[in-house]
């Protein structure tokens, strides 16, 4: 599903990685995050896909509701697990976003 942004400017964290083949755990603590996420002062959204590589983009507010995010006690959990277990690799994008449009076939 695609994320519903408000006017920017905000600011989106872009989360790309590649997997280990241990699995165990991993969805529930995905879904987790996310749930947690949305919980988080100035989360916007999120959207997320996966093949060969992962790729998941969350939005945010400030940079601010970002280094919050970042620091949760939960959350960095799942960093240390995703860090010892789960990823081969992976890399963070911190970006502002200042321009966004989009085409919905689907509305009428």
């Amino acid at each position: 599903m695609i994320a519903q942004t408000p006017q920017p400017p905000y600011y989106a964290v872009i989360f790309t990685s590649v997997r280990t083949e241990t699995g165990d755990g991993y969805s529930e603590m995905a879904d987790k995050m996310v749930e947690l996420a949305k919980k988080q002062p100035g989360f916007l959204g999120v959207e997320s896909a996966r093949n060969e590589i992962g790729i998941t983009v969350s939005y945010w507010e400030s940079l601010e509701a970002i280094r919050m995010w970042k620091a949760n006690i939960d959350h960095l959990e799942a960093q240390l697990l995703g860090r010892k277990k789960w990823y081969k690799t992976y890399k963070t994008r911190i970006t502002k976003v200042e321009r966004d449009y989009e085409f919905d076939g689907l509305k009428s």
